[in-house]
């Protein structure tokens, strides 16, 4: 073999070596980055869902969740059965997909719904309070929803069953240095030019300062072309082609919000009926993304009402519904994602009185939330100083407690109060009928926080007399769970921050 070819085998030979190892580096890197952030590569490679809902069950973590299913499964049990059937499943907790996202902010491990909300929609943490702002309050970050509508064109719709200002749906279309700017976050929304918003009514209509009115909100909305609709007959009748639509629920109850779904009037519209609205109004083409809150659940559990945090629970469920019945008409182009922002109140199955036992079918007894026996019957007491034995007779026909020697206490000795319980429940009656009722001493913020002292007895009554109990009148550091059904769900599997969730849908949807 003459040296000119053994140069050329030689040089040949080094060349299929270099190009093998290039192979192995470039395949090495690419494994490498796909260990190192499996979720960006399974994201890279699954095509966008053209339709997102997201569900934010705001203060809802695993136990509101679970009490919601076990009181389902405890008012289904057969009474004359042996042995305990069980819980009885959520529609949203049978998703394939489920992980557990951290809530912490940039100030404490219990967050509240600004910052958390940011995080959902933006993937950044700030502080308690500030809106998608950065922790100098100089910096903005856009959202997901307002990204969808830049790049790709999407129809945005922003349900919530508290006011449409409020911390939770402003951050999905304001920036504010603090949730409590309602008016300027007011003015973002408007201005936002989504498609459907629809839920309680805005907070501070015409300015935060009532000294200094400024143009009404509604006014303003109606300028920049929305039809604002404030009764159940026109919500019926609104279609896609009225163009974009601010829907404000017909029967408003405490704070402007919609009712407690315990409240509800049998021809009144839910939270699942402006979803099913939703749906109907942004389904197009190109696609939509739809946020829904479920906000009350977050104030009851602050009240420390479980029978209305369980009914507003199961009535998120039934709103998850509407998404699943679409979703079945989209399978591969349809993420439907439910979780929340942070937990409210410490809520706990389980309570020292009632040992390992729980009796969650009383809380079938509670007929009305909190929020109404104080509207309805405790405003009448203070007006009328209704004297105790009367006030026992509504709460009986309210919820369910009764006194001993009551001629119905044979039927259900569960809801009997015990001598202790009585004396709790006429002390605050004492403290609602006083004149400081306002004035807490730490053993009385402890009992009642800041709640009517009356009210929240009662439901701290019946909630352990069901095997419940609360630890906060606030926010906990809780994990809240993350449900997924549809394109991209197993991306949301796993344990992670909260930001997550935010920078998984953005390599979906291929958003930047």
């Amino acid at each position: 073999m003459n040296k000119i070819l053994k140069r050329i085998i030689a040089g040949t030979a080094i060349s299929a070596l270099a190009l093998s190892a290039a192979f192995m580096n470039l395949h090495t890197a690419s494994t490498s980055v796909a260990a190192e952030n499996p979720k960006a590569a399974l994201a890279a490679q699954t095509n966008a869902p053209k339709y997102v809902f997201l569900f934010i069950g705001d203060g809802m973590s695993y136990p509101q969740i679970q009490a919601a299913s076990d009181y389902l499964g405890a008012v289904s049990q057969n009474k004359d059965a042996k042995k305990l059937s069980g819980n009885k499943y959520l529609d949203f907790m049978k998703f394939p997909s489920v992980g557990s996202a951290v809530t912490f902010d940039s100030t404490s491990f219990c967050p509240d719904s600004a910052s958390t909300a940011t995080s959902l929609s933006t993937g950044y943490k700030t502080y308690s309070g500030i809106i998608n702002m950065d922790e100098t309050q100089k910096i903005s970050y856009e959202t997901i929803s307002e990204k969808l509508k830049k790049q790709l064109g999407y129809k945005i719709g922003i349900i919530s069953t508290v006011n449409l200002n409020h911390a939770t749906p402003a951050a999905f279309y304001a920036h504010q240095s603090s949730r409590n700017n309602y008016y300027a976050i007011g003015v973002e929304m408007v201005k936002s030019n989504f498609e459907y918003f629809a839920g309680g009514a805005l907070k501070n209509v015409t300015g935060d300062d009532k000294t200094k009115p400024q143009e009404d909100l509604y006014t303003l909305a109606q300028k920049n072309g929305y039809k604002v609709i404030k009764t159940q007959k026109e919500a019926d009748k609104l279609t896609a082609a009225d163009g974009k639509a601010i829907v404000i629920g017909e029967t408003l109850a405490d704070s402007d919000s919609l009712s407690y779904s315990n409240d509800v009037k049998a021809d009144e519209w839910e939270l699942k009926d402006y979803v099913k609205k939703g749906i109907e109004v942004l389904d197009n083409k190109k696609g939509f993304f739809m946020m829904i809150e479920g906000g009350k659940i977050d104030w009851a559990c602050h009240a420390n009402d479980a029978g209305s945090t369980i009914a507003d629970t199961i009535a998120l469920d039934k709103a998850v519904d509407e998404a699943i019945n679409f979703y079945y008409k989209h399978p591969s182009e349809t993420l439907i994602l439910v979780t929340g922002d942070h937990e409210t109140g410490g809520l706990t199955i389980g309570y020292a009185g009632t040992d390992y036992d729980t009796y969650l079918a009383n809380l079938t007894n509670q007929k009305i939330s909190y929020a109404k026996f104080d509207s309805v019957y405790v405003k009448k007491y203070k007006e009328n100083k209704t004297p105790f034995s009367e006030v026992l007779k509504d709460i009986k026909s309210n919820f369910g407690l009764m006194a001993e020697g009551d001629s119905s206490a044979v039927k259900d000795s569960k809801l009997v109060l015990t001598p202790y319980e009585y004396n709790l429940l006429k002390a605050a009656y004492d403290k609602t009928m006083s004149a400081s009722s306002t004035d807490r001493t730490q053993q009385e913020y402890i009992l009642y926080g800041t709640y009517e002292p009356l009210t929240v007895t009662i439901t701290h009554l019946l909630n352990n007399k069901s095997g419940i109990n609360f630890s906060s009148y606030a926010h906990t550091g809780l994990p809240v769970g993350v449900f997924a059904q549809g394109t991209g769900a197993s991306l949301f599997e796993g344990y992670y921050d909260n930001t997550e969730i935010y920078h998984n849908l953005a390599k979906l949807l291929k958003v930047k």
